[in-house]
């Protein structure tokens, strides 16, 4: 009998640091679709318990359809377990709760979330992405990240929320903090006592995250203005506003969440038409396929790679019995390639429909700020056919090391460089 080759390993960080492992992930959707993955001590950060991988379109959507059985509250969302003393903390923050406590404050945020609001930035947003871009036009090459995407959502982000211009530079820092944390060029460790590294998404690590955001909500209630965090700091509903600890945490979900959705997007977005620059010309040629561009580009290149959910009891799934207490981290990155959701996924086509992609999820977790991101995306991806001609690699790009944030941090461009005047 020939022995059965080991299973695809999809929880090192590392191995996404050379690029989405996606034979692997097909393998895994055509053989094992609920499969049993190992947590070994990785980069210095401990073992965990293991949990089941989730890799095929349908599974993931209905995991994150079946908030009864697949709850963001008993173990919150990330694939690492926090320390104990930190799950209650963790637990206000809306993106680790479950109805019906996370639908009062989903309805709080829906309505300072307004469509209106986000419209209203258009022209900011447009007259940034435009001048960003110009800034390099004449030189003729770049590294996209560093130079344009991560200012770019950071200080629309800022716009919307109310952030002073010179507070800008604390959510780039707070955001590498928590999303890089693995990553050799973005990551602060910090170790306790025994020398074990600190979570940072602990209490410790973001008091001062959590200690600005509520001067910033003090100050919008001596002096508001129009933008998002007036509108929380106020907002309420059935006659109860969010505590300190909600609004801090709200602060923390659109800062990092918000911010860092667009920037793994973006380059994301630019890598798949440099890589296919017949859809780069067809682009430019029919700038009204731009809406059907922006979701290829979101299933080709999903922001978010995975998402954990704990098993509230005994169930089933993908032939596999899943235990109460079991960790079970859903795969976007995979699901966006499921050969039984997406003909050809592996063809990148800007005029794809349906394209019911799972880039901002699913079911009552839906991204709120998904309205934003694609708007974001829109103008971004507009500005650039007209101002660049055909863009080509400059050499290789540089993912980030995590297991969560499908982010590219260094992407060497070069085009013919574009005279000042045009």
């Amino acid at each position: 009998m020939t022995a059965r080759s080991p299973l695809p390993d999809v929880f090192d960080p590392r191995v996404f640091a050379r690029g989405v492992p996606h034979e692997e992930f097909r393998r895994l959707r055509d053989t094992d679709p609920v499969c049993w993955q190992q947590e070994p001590e990785v980069l210095g950060w401990p073992a965990g318990p293991g949990y089941w991988a989730v890799t095929r379109y349908a599974d993931v959507r209905y995991v994150l359809r079946t908030p009864d059985l697949f709850s963001s509250s008993l173990g919150a969302t990330q694939i690492r377990d926090p320390d104990p003393g930190d799950l209650d903390f963790i637990r206000r923050m809306i993106l680790n709760m479950d109805p019906p406590e996370h639908n009062r404050l989903r309805k709080i945020v829906t309505s300072a979330f307004t469509r209106r609001r986000l419209e209203l930035l258009t022209n900011q947003v447009t007259a940034r992405a435009r001048e960003l871009i110009e800034t390099v036009a004449a030189r003729g090459r770049c590294d996209l990240p560093a130079e344009i995407t991560d200012d770019f959502p950071l200080t629309n982000l800022s716009d919307l929320l109310g952030v002073p211009p010179g507070d800008r530079t604390l959510l780039l820092r707070w955001t590498n903090r928590v999303i890089g944390y693995q990553d050799p060029e973005h990551a602060e460790v910090v170790r306790d006592a025994s020398g074990r590294p600190v979570n940072p998404r602990s209490p410790a690590m973001l008091a001062d995250m959590f200690g600005y955001a509520g001067q910033l909500a003090a100050h919008k209630r001596e002096h508001p203005s129009d933008d998002l965090m007036t509108a929380l700091a106020s907002a309420s509903t059935g006659g109860r506003s969010l505590d300190d600890a909600e609004l801090a945490m709200f602060f923390f979900l659109l800062v990092i969440a918000g911010n860092d959705t667009v920037r793994s997007a973006l380059p994301g977005g630019v890598l798949a038409l440099v890589q296919h620059p017949d859809a780069y010309r067809r682009l430019r040629a029919h700038p009204e396929l731009m809406p059907t561009a922006i979701e290829e580009m979101l299933r080709w290149h999903p922001p978010v790679l995975s998402f954990r959910r704990t098993a509230t009891q005994h169930t089933q799934l993908g032939g596999r019995h899943i235990r109460q207490g079991d960790k079970v981290v859903v795969y976007h990155v995979s699901a966006n390639y499921d050969e039984r959701a997406f003909p050809d996924p592996h063809r990148f086509d800007i005029a794809r429909e349906p394209n019911d992609h799972l880039a901002f999820g699913q079911g009552p977790h839906l991204c709120l700020g998904a309205h934003f991101a694609r708007l974001q995306m829109r103008i971004f991806f507009t500005e650039l056919l007209a101002l660049l001609p055909e863009i080509a690699l400059d050499g290789e790009p540089v993912r980030l090391t995590s297991n969560f944030i499908n982010g590219i941090t260094h992407l060497p461009l070069r085009w013919p460089p574009v005279p000042c005047d045009q």
